[in-house]
């Protein structure tokens, strides 16, 4: 009669312990998913930050073409 309880208790730590590794395998599945979507938005911003400087060239030579004909373009930036 004293196995009894002993049982009991392996059995409810290996359900416990089957669940800390399903567990453990979900954390690493979301961390893979983060790692994922932190490389699309670092694209991202990368893909930004060059569009950025396209416009900020396109500006310019827009202002100086506005200067050598002596317009303006109707706004004050």
């Amino acid at each position: 009669m004293t196995d009894a309880p002993d049982n009991v208790t392996l059995r409810y730590l290996r359900r416990i312990d089957e669940k800390v590794d399903r567990l453990s395998d979900s954390i690493a599945d979301l961390a893979s998913d983060v790692r994922g979507v932190k490389t699309h938005m670092a694209g991202f911003m990368q893909n930004e930050i060059a569009q950025d400087g396209a416009l900020a060239s396109v500006k310019a030579r827009l202002d100086r073409i506005e200067r050598r004909l002596d317009i303006s373009g109707g706004q004050d930036q």
